[in-house]
């Protein structure tokens, strides 16, 4: 192979960087530059990913997010019947004579607390 003289400038700052990854990895500075300069070619020649890919990425990740909160408002729902179910059993449990308001309010109160308890593991 054929090579080329170049002559590069480089700000001290990739000067440092350089000469530490040339040391690093030992390689001489020379040896390190030509790396780096064929990497950067190749990088910019040939992209690792395609943005069609990402895309896709963007798309699945929408998807299970969309699905996540339909179970959560499935899970809500639940809750919230399951509580209703436990107020009516427990007022006929008791002998009944509750009003629906009043097993509506303390079906509403015991799912808060349900809810509270959720937030506090979380």
């Amino acid at each position: 192979m054929k090579t080329v003289q170049h002559s590069v400038r480089l700000p001290a700052a990739l000067d440092t960087a350089l000469r530490a990854l040339a040391d690093q990895q030992g390689k001489t500075v020379y040896a390190m530059l030509r790396r780096c300069v064929k990497t950067g070619i190749d990088g910019q020649t040939n992209p690792i990913a395609s943005h069609a890919d990402d895309r896709e990425l963007v798309a699945e990740v929408a998807s299970i997010s969309t699905r996540l909160a339909d179970v959560e408002s499935i899970l809500d729902r639940t809750l919230h019947s399951a509580c209703a179910a436990y107020c009516y059993a427990r007022s006929a449990a008791k002998g009944g004579g509750k009003s629906d308001d009043v097993i509506t309010a303390e079906t509403q109160r015991a799912y808060d607390r349900q809810k509270a308890a959720a937030e506090e593991r979380s």
